[in-house]
């Protein structure tokens, strides 16, 4: 199954999407990753490449989801280092298309580009 990582700059916000998107996606497995190893608000790398990582259990790759600007920068900086053989950043809204990615993970033949692709979909969804 393709993993996905909630990536925000507080640890309790990314906790709090993947808790949602838990809901919708059963199986699928979300790693959160949030705020800075001291417990600041922002994001460092070493912490997303351990979630990456992690959201690799089994070789199927991993979609990480971001919030803002400079967790973008540190997702790639992260995706750089990561052990893992295919994983990509969605331009995606972290919450809807975390939602989505949960329940696109979730089929068979779930691929990393059909996830990503999930995400993304979110972009373009009214909320009125």
């Amino acid at each position: 199954m393709v993993g996905i990582v909630v990536v925000s700059h507080s640890e309790r916000a990314a906790e709090g999407i993947r808790e949602i998107a838990r809901e919708m996606g059963g199986d699928a497995r979300i790693e959160a990753v949030g705020g800075t190893e001291d417990g600041r608000i922002g994001t460092t790398p070493g912490p997303i490449r351990e979630a990456v990582e992690a959201a690799d259990g089994n070789g199927e790759g991993v979609v990480v989801l971001v919030d803002l600007g400079s967790a973008v920068m540190n997702a790639e900086l992260a995706l750089e280092e990561a052990a893992v053989d295919e994983e990509v950043v969605a331009d995606a809204p972290i919450l809807e298309g975390a939602l989505n990615a949960a329940v696109a993970a979730t089929a068979p033949n779930a691929t990393v580009e059909a996830v990503r692709e999930a995400a993304e979909e979110a972009a373009g969804v009214s909320k009125l």
